[in-house]
């Protein structure tokens, strides 16, 4: 069962092929791309950890530091290798992302071949994971390198999985643990993992028992009579507590790392209840952005939901939750689908509200999997009887990877630099505060003062308790000499987020240069209160 069907003639070697020219023929355009200022700075080109390469220093930092409100050594390990190997050319920083997708992409799809042994749904599911626009974001954004590398060992951690069930043994279980650390270590969305081994052990591995398909039993269950159910029940359970218990270790660590740093919104700036409506609505329009997904834009800003469209988001979500469960009892692959997309959600839904972002493309990664899985397989079966099956199934799903590929061809190209990212954004969506904030910042970093300050005073206008636009246009006074205008500005930052260091420092800088060396030291005594030194 754990075995790739042959298939003459080397079908899936061509396959892989055509998988890899279609992704290269998306992405190789990322070659000629720069660095943005959203968050590139952070993880490539302002920080000098990962500048440096790989050193001692380096890796001890990555495996002890909390910075940029996350703990994933892994990514951190892989963005210095670049900088080892290529220095700071943006292009091939940019390449490296494409490769780790293409090896996504390709192991994606044996590995539902191997498990289903369905190879061309398999295949259909891997081409809309390699060319849906959603996931152009997680792929050409350098700093969003965390996705494409958690999700390999996230796959890697299923085909492990797959093996150990084949012919359980320590030393597969062991292969299994140490994927997922890895992947934890890269992007902590790889805690539902245990989740969803669990559905795979429903469909397609089938280990539940009395399923019509069952192929495949537990170590030490060969009972098949319901009144053993219950036992086979616990042994999947039971053997999935320790990877529940790795998953439980990185909630903690990420929660220690994202409130350490003020990254997650407290409870009394926004409640309970407005992080359940835009979840629910964030849910149906993830939906409906998997056929429709225009317009994507690299941030969506938080805003209030009206109760009624909170309520019918749950009732669409109650109604498609209670029909796919009921058509699972025939086709299984709808509940493991259905479920892999709410569960695997859970992290980045919003409930836990980290950044202003009402919903990110990014998130769509790993989630999506769960719906290609469920539109592949219905569409095939639900047109077994046809006629002219073969041809209308092929026809129509080269039109749609072909319509894929030039949108997710059209959405890299945005990403070529900060200006048309940011611009982009703007033109269809004239709100959007972040877009003007790191358009800012752009024009910051080429000498073009005056706009960019126009950008902040925008920003400010917009979204008026966002702290860094404070910190950021009182940078951008102080550069012209304008100390008196930058203090007040790193005071209103400093008074909304008090806890962030670098502004202190900034507010210490802003009164030294205007020669207040009594009120600079006052604050760089803050400083040292809040960085533990003293």
């Amino acid at each position: 069962m754990t075995r790739l069907r042959r298939v003459p003639g080397g079908l899936p070697l061509l396959l892989c092929l055509l998988l890899a020219g279609a992704t290269i023929t998306v992405y190789g355009q990322v070659r000629h791309h720069d660095f943005i200022t959203f968050d590139d700075d952070m993880y490539v080109t302002a920080n000098p950890m990962v500048r440096s390469g790989l050193t001692w220093q380096g890796v001890k930092w990555a495996f002890t530091a909390f910075h940029s409100s996350n703990w994933h050594p892994v990514t951190w390990l892989s963005h210095m290798l670049d900088c080892q190997i290529f220095g700071l050319q943006p292009g091939y920083h940019h390449l490296t992302n494409v490769a780790w997708h293409l090896a996504n992409t390709i192991l994606l799809f044996l590995f539902l071949a191997r498990v289903t042994r369905a190879l061309w749904p398999s295949a259909l599911v891997a081409a809309l994971f390699a060319l849906h626009p959603l996931h152009v974001e997680s792929v050409a954004w350098v700093a969003e390198r965390k996705d494409v590398v958690s999700t390999f060992f996230w796959l890697a951690t299923m085909w492990a999985y797959a093996t150990y069930v084949a012919a359980p043994s320590f030393w597969r279980y062991l292969a299994v643990v140490l994927a997922l650390v890895l992947g934890l270590m890269a992007k902590p969305m790889l805690v539902t993992l245990p989740f969803v081994l669990l559905l795979l052990d429903y469909w397609p591995l089938g280990r539940v028992p009395g399923l019509p398909g069952t192929r495949l039993g537990v170590a030490g269950s060969s009972d098949p009579q319901p009144r053993a159910a219950w036992r086979v029940y616990w042994q999947l359970l039971r053997e999935k507590i320790p990877l529940f218990a790795l998953a439980a270790l990185s909630c903690l660590v990420t929660m220690a790392a994202q409130q350490g740093s003020g990254a997650v919104m407290p409870m009394a700036i926004r409640g309970l209840g407005p992080r359940i409506a835009n979840a629910l609505v964030a849910y149906v329009q993830y939906l409906v952005k998997l056929f429709w997904p225009y317009p994507i834009i690299f941030f969506y800003p938080l805003a209030p939901v009206p109760w009624w469209e909170a309520a019918a988001a749950g009732l669409a979500l109650l109604v498609l939750t209670i029909f796919l469960l009921y058509g699972s009892r025939r086709h299984p692959y709808l509940a493991v689908g259905w479920l892999w997309y709410l569960g695997t959600m859970v992290p980045v839904i919003g409930v836990v509200q980290v950044g202003g972002q009402a919903m990110a493309d990014r998130y769509t990664y790993i989630p999506f999997i769960g719906l290609f899985i469920i539109l592949v397989w219905g569409i095939s079966e639900a047109t077994a009887e046809w006629r002219h099956r073969q041809i209308v199934l092929s026809s129509s799903a080269a039109a749609l990877l072909l319509a894929c590929l030039l949108s997710s061809w059209g959405q890299a190209g945005y990403w070529r630099n900060s200006q048309t990212l940011f611009t982009h954004a703007i033109d269809l969506t004239p709100d959007n505060y972040m877009a003007y904030h790191h358009l800012g910042m752009d024009l910051v970093n080429r000498g073009q003062l005056d706009q960019a300050v126009a950008m902040y005073q925008k920003t400010l206008a917009l979204a008026p308790a966002y702290p860094s636009a404070y910190n950021n246009l009182a940078i951008a006074y102080a550069r012209q000499g304008k100390f008196k205008e930058a203090i007040p500005l790193f005071k209103e930052a400093i008074r909304l987020t008090p806890g962030n260091v670098s502004f202190y420092r900034n507010l210490a800088l802003a009164y030294s240069q205007q020669g207040q060396k009594a009120e600079a030291e006052a604050v760089m005594e803050q400083v040292k209160w809040l960085s533990g030194t003293k």
